[in-house]
Order: C-alpha cells, then sequence, then structure tokens
C-alpha cells in the first residue's frame, strides 16, 4: 500500500513539473473592467381582462406564465386607516376572525379544501387595504373564487376563537414594544401623522382585552362590501369558467357603504424624540420628512435619490457608516408610501457611543447630494438596480397582482408600470439633486432614537430640541 508520505511526495513533484515546464497554458486572466451591462429591455404589465359587476365589484383577469397555477386576491378598501383611537388592531382582529370560518365551513374545511387546491388562503391587513386569497394550481381557480367569495361574504366570527386571538394579540405587542425598532417607528408615526390613524401603531393591552364579537361584526359591517374591493386573478386558468364563477360567487354580496378614509395631514418638526433604553449596546436612529407620493410627476427621480441616498445596499449612506466606519451594520432608507401619502426615512442600528457621529454623517451625506449631483456612472449603478429589482418583483402571479393594486388604489395610468424602467433610465444627475433639495428638508426632519439616554443624550444635543416621551 502508499504511504501517505509517499503521495504527497508525489503530488509536489508533480505540481513543481506541471510549474516549470516551458509551454504549460497560462490560465486565463480575468478582465479589470466588468463588462457593460445592456441596454435596458421594454418591460410590460400584462394588460387585464377587466369587468364590473352590477354591486359595484371590479375584476382583474390576467393570463399570464406557463405553471399550471392561479393567483386569486380580493383587494377590500378595509384596513387600519378605519380605525378609531379606542380600536387599534381591530382590523387586524377582524381579518384574523375571517380565517376562522364562514356560515358554511369550519376553519378546518378552509384549510383542507384550499390544500386540496395544492395552495393555501390567507388574510392580510394592511393600512388602507385587506387582501383574501392565494395560489392554487389552475384547475382548481374557479373553486379558489368561490372560497374566497366565501369568506370575504359569509364569515361565521366565532366568539369561541376570541380569547385565544386576544393572546396572540397580546403577545404580539409585548414582543414588539420590546424592541428598539418598532418603538422608533411608533414614536416617528406619531409625530408625523398626530392623531390620525397612520399615527397609532399599537393599541394598550386593555384595548386589545376589551375588543367584542360586537365590535368586529360592526367593523366588518361598516368597511367591507362589493363596491370598495377588487378582484384579482393572475395565472394560467379557464377564462370562461373562471368569469363565470367571479359572477355566481360574488352576486349577492351586498355594495356596502362608500370608503371615506379621514385624510393624513402630516407635519414635520426638527426635534429629537429620544426613547431611553438603559444599557443598550447600541442606538436605533430613525431620520425621516414626509415626501410625495407616487400620484406626483416627481416621484420616480425620487425614488432614484433614495435608492442612490441610502435605499441600496451601493448607497452612500450605507458606504458611509457601515464600510468605511463601521457604525452600523444594516442601514436602510424607504420610501414608505400609504393612499396619497408617503414619508421618507433612514433608519439604521448604530453602535451606542456613535450616535451623535452617525446622525452627522447622514445629514452630511444629503447635504452633500443637495449640493453636487452624482457622476453619470454612479446614478447609472443605481438605476439598473431599481430596474432590476422591479422587474423580479413583478415576475411571478402575485407580484403583477400587487403592481395592479397599486396602480388601482393610487388612481395611476394604466401605463404606469409599463413606463417605470424607461422612466428610471431617463432621470438625470441634476434630477436627483433637485429633489433632494426640493423634498429632504432636513430642517424639519423628525428624528427619533432609541438608546441609553446617559450615553447618547449629550451627542443628540447639537441636531435639535429634544423631546422625552
Amino acid at each position: 500500500m502508499t504511504s501517505r508520505m509517499s503521495l504527497l511526495a508525489c503530488v509536489a513533484a508533480c505540481a513543481a513539473l506541471t510549474v516549470a515546464h516551458p509551454d504549460a497554458q497560462q490560465p486565463a486572466q480575468f478582465p479589470v473592467t466588468p463588462p457593460k451591462a445592456a441596454p435596458a429591455k421594454d418591460f410590460q404589465v400584462p394588460a387585464p381582462k377587466r369587468l364590473t359587476l352590477d354591486n359595484g365589484l371590479e375584476v382583474a383577469l390576467v393570463q399570464w406564465g406557463t405553471i399550471p397555477k392561479t393567483y386569486v386576491s380580493l383587494t377590500v378598501r378595509s384596513g387600519n386607516v378605519f380605525e378609531t383611537a379606542d380600536s387599534v388592531w381591530l382590523a387586524d382582529l377582524t381579518g384574523r376572525l375571517m380565517r376562522e370560518g364562514t356560515t358554511t365551513r369550519s376553519a378546518t374545511d378552509i384549510s383542507d379544501q384550499v390544500a386540496r387546491m395544492g395552495g393555501a388562503l390567507t388574510v392580510n391587513v394592511s393600512e388602507d387595504v385587506t387582501t383574501i386569497g392565494g395560489d392554487v394550481l389552475s384547475e382548481s381557480a374557479a373553486s379558489m373564487v368561490d372560497l374566497v367569495a366565501d369568506v370575504a361574504e359569509h364569515p361565521k366570527f366565532p366568539e369561541s376563537e376570541l380569547p385565544r386571538l386576544k393572546a396572540d394579540f397580546a403577545r404580539q405587542l409585548s414582543v414588539a414594544l420590546s424592541q428598539p425598532q418598532p418603538l422608533a417607528q411608533q414614536k416617528f408615526d406619531a409625530a408625523l401623522y398626530g392623531d390620525h390613524p397612520y399615527g397609532r401603531d399599537f393599541p394598550t393591552a386593555a384595548m386589545i382585552q376589551g375588543y367584542t364579537i360586537d365590535q368586529v361584526r360592526k367593523f366588518y359591517e361598516s368597511t367591507y362590501g362589493a363596491g370598495r374591493s377588487r378582484l384579482y386573478i393572475v395565472g394560467r386558468f379557464d377564462d370562461g369558467a373562471v368569469e363565470a364563477m367571479v359572477r355566481k360567487a360574488f352576486a349577492g354580496w351586498a355594495k356596502g357603504p362608500a370608503a371615506n378614509p379621514p385624510k393624513p395631514s402630516p407635519h414635520a418638526e426638527r426635534a429629537v424624540y429620544l426613547i431611553d433604553r438603559p444599557g443598550a449596546v447600541q442606538s436605533t436612529v430613525m431620520v425621516g420628512v414626509p415626501v410625495i407620493d407616487p400620484t406626483n410627476a416627481d416621484y420616480i427621480p425620487f425614488e432614484v435619490m433614495n435608492a442612490l441616498l441610502g435605499g441600496s445596499f451601493g448607497s452612500r449612506i450605507t458606504k458611509n457608516i457601515r464600510e468605511d466606519k463601521g457604525y452600523t451594520y444594516s442601514p436602510s432608507g424607504e420610501v414608505a408610501t400609504r393612499y396619497h401619502d408617503a414619508y421618507w426615512a433612514e433608519v439604521a442600528d448604530v453602535t451606542t457611543n456613535v450616535t451623535g457621529p452617525s446622525l452627522k454623517e447622514i445629514f452630511a451625506e444629503i447635504d452633500r447630494l443637495q449640493a453636487t449631483p452624482p457622476s453619470q456612472q454612479e446614478l447609472s449603478g443605481i438605476q439598473n438596480y431599481l430596474a432590476g429589482t422591479f422587474i423580479l418583483q413583478n415576475s411571478s402571479r402575485a407580484g403583477i397582482a400587487a403592481q395592479l393594486r397599486f396602480i388601482d388604489l393610487l388612481g395611476l395610468p394604466p401605463t404606469w408600470a409599463n413606463d417605470y424602467v424607461k422612466r428610471v433610465h431617463a432621470v438625470t444627475p441634476a434630477q436627483v439633486s433637485d429633489v433632494a433639495r426640493k423634498y429632504l428638508q432636513d430642517d424639519h426632519a423628525i428624528i427619533v432614537v432609541v438608546g441609553d439616554r446617559k450615553v447618547i443624550e449629550e451627542q443628540l444635543k447639537p441636531f435639535g430640541r429634544i423631546v422625552m416621551p
């Protein structure tokens, strides 16, 4: 048997001979400069077939893809924006109870039936809308329409499930209030929106425990109906059979009351809201201002500006306080949109002793972008990132439905999504600086910091009036 030492000696000798051979082919060298990206291709969201039932339900049917699956999603203008000051999360509780059965199907029946369709049914509640639906095999598309209609139209609201769901909500509340980012978001929203529902993130524990089935039913009756709903069906399906089921399953749904959510009036005044978290080794900082929503002509240039400034992994703020200085691991910027409303914010968890320096660098990057346009090379990289991300987001059945929902909710032109990539690539360096100057009014920025007061309070004084809860 050949010894291990002999094998190693043989390998070493062969390697030496290979390196020394004068005719040996040298390994190919990778190019120093990466290849240029190809020109952006046109992007098209499939045109839906639209119809409206007599009760006001609007329907969009989209034949898309090759996989034999269908995504069915009912969007109802019911969400947290319709809650009162003493009913926060009532929309969420209503949505959870709707999944607990209808007048003809138990929760188990719903789960079993949708599982046999090759999918699952979810009820998701957000600020402005509630969505009911899921992805199933194409052969079950009509059956899924029937199931979604039953959940939306005939919820049983079993009182027996209320104690369990209240306990779940109480745990969720406790967990959220123990974490710094939800605390920062809560304070930011309250400072920006005041008494508007957008400014109320969390209920009290007593509020949760006090909810009754009667309150849930009244919320449902006041915020659900065919006239404030849209049905999106995307994928491969039998068009005739599905349309026939839509007309049959939803024909008896009452139109319901009109959707008239309270209009927000965001107000930003420069101040530092400090939430003490004794002993914290990190500070969560959030800096933001109200900005334009997607109906504004400057919105897409503003999105490009945000991605370049702080809204992508290759952004300036990320490079500054993450890569260069090591203050934080994952800063992020966002443009948060709601119904005809939006705000911009930068959020980062930073080491406690550099809380003030982190804020200084964030504002310095805003000032630098406002003063000097980026290079075309830097901008092109961001444009490619945004265009690619947008196409990926819309390359699924759920993604297409979400894009159509976004366009319909905000009343955007039908061509909005199809023009998005072109408009992103049309943004100029000068436009980036222009929208930064126009909308990032950092002298009015709301600053929220969650951290150890005894360590960070002095660091925060240069940035504005300090407000404690």
